[in-house]
């Protein structure tokens, strides 16, 4: 059972065998490492979760014809640059730049993904990728500089990985993920490769990954913003030489265990990491009708602008708690509800608490802070995750471009 999969320290998208990853610098952002490379020694079982956006980036829509059409093995990130909003050119360069991948490690072109972050409706300007692409050489522990190649306004590199056991052979999972604006459920300005050494029946990788991801990157909210460019692949090597994992099976089961633990990681490192954030805000909804209310209700919260300010300013302002749940969809009976912020009740059955203002405001001030609903409506619950609206995150993106 993966209750007791364990997180490998620094682990990353190259703790599971077979995989290796290359970066540098091509100068497509001022400074640092902004262009990798992701590649598994053999061809992968693969699925992928994509924007919500109607207007997406070119990089994506070829990467969703490739996963449609078979196995990958290969993923080219660059930073800097979304290539998004670029018309026909925007197509040939990101076609050209799996073509690239393709020539240099020897691989069907066909199984090679590609990914942009960064500012939109700018021309990627091809030569300088072209020059990067040619010195990146692959190797096995190369994970944390492709997680540090793919942050644009990140503060932080953000990786996981977890190890287990099942029918005597050895699983790791381990992903990297971007993403600080933009954010908002049913992702977000994210980009998020996740690698496995486990074999996987076929289909499988997609039905897995779609249910991580409903649990963990559509469970987070930064600012609201959806962006163009949203991608979240699972790649599955079968390295770990186990008998295929099957949908249904309690091997299923226990891999999505272990998916899903990543995935809530790498999802709460974003959070943690919003744009300008001083605070991480993790909500739990309890006491919901169906998971489906306890996530809209969780998600509403962690998304309202007035409680993400509010946690700013350390204001234990509950009223904007309530409000966000009564408009999330969620059947909700306010004579019912309680609130709380940490371990501090605001709210019991709909009635206001006399509280300790200066307690629930502590409640409110560090880096991590909680918050408590209970709908006592049935038994479904639900985390989401989010983080404070600052004024550093009103400078960061008034000065994006300039």
């Amino acid at each position: 059972m993966t209750d007791h999969f364990e997180f490998v320290p620094g682990g990353s998208i190259t703790t599971p065998a077979g995989f290796a990853a290359g970066s540098a610098f091509c100068g497509i952002k001022t400074s640092g490492l902004d262009l990798c490379v992701i590649a598994s020694e053999n061809p992968c079982e693969a699925g992928g979760v994509f924007t919500t956006n109607k207007v997406k980036a070119a990089p994506l829509l070829l990467s969703q014809q490739r996963l449609a059409g078979g196995s990958v093995q290969a993923i080219v990130v660059n930073s800097g640059n979304a290539n998004a909003c670029t018309g026909k050119r925007g197509h040939q360069d990101a076609l050209e730049t799996t073509e690239l991948v393709a020539e240099k490690f020897g691989l069907d072109v066909d199984e090679v993904l590609v990914a942009s972050t960064g500012v939109i409706g700018v021309q990627l300007p091809m030569e300088k990728l072209r020059t990067g692409l040619r010195s990146i050489e692959l190797n096995d522990d190369g994970g944390a500089d492709s997680a540090r190649a793919i942050m644009t306004t990140d503060l932080q590199p953000k990786m996981a990985a977890v190890r287990y056991g099942s029918a005597g052979h050895t699983i790791n999972i381990g992903g990297i993920s971007k993403g600080s604006g933009m954010i908002h459920p049913n992702l977000a300005t994210m980009l998020s490769f996740v690698a496995t050494d486990a074999a996987l029946a076929p289909g499988f990788a997609q039905q897995a990954i779609a249910r991580a991801a409903d649990n963990s990157f559509n469970l987070i909210s930064v600012d609201g913003d959806n962006s163009t460019n949203d991608t979240l692949v699972l790649l599955a090597n079968g390295k770990a030489n186990n008998p295929p994992i099957v949908e249904g099976t309690q091997e299923g089961h226990d891999f999505e265990r272990a998916l899903t633990a990543v995935c809530v990681e790498l999802a709460k490192a974003i959070a943690r990491d919003g744009e300008g954030a001083t605070r991480l805000i993790e909500v739990r909804v309890s006491g919901a009708l169906s998971a489906d209310d306890a996530k809209v209700a969780a998600r509403s919260v962690v998304s309202s602008s007035l409680v993400k300010a509010a946690v700013h300013g350390s204001d234990p302002n509950w009223g904007r708690i309530i409000c966000a749940v009564g408009y999330s969809g969620a059947e909700v009976d306010q004579s019912r509800v309680d609130i709380s912020v940490g371990n501090v009740a605001l709210m019991i059955d709909g009635e206001i608490q006399p509280f300790d203002a200066g307690a629930a405001s502590a409640q409110l001030a560090g880096p991590d802070v909680s918050m408590g609903v209970n709908l006592h409506l049935g038994d479904a619950e639900a985390l989401a995750w989010g983080c404070d609206l600052s004024e550093e995150y009103v400078h960061i993106n008034a000065d994006y471009t300039t």
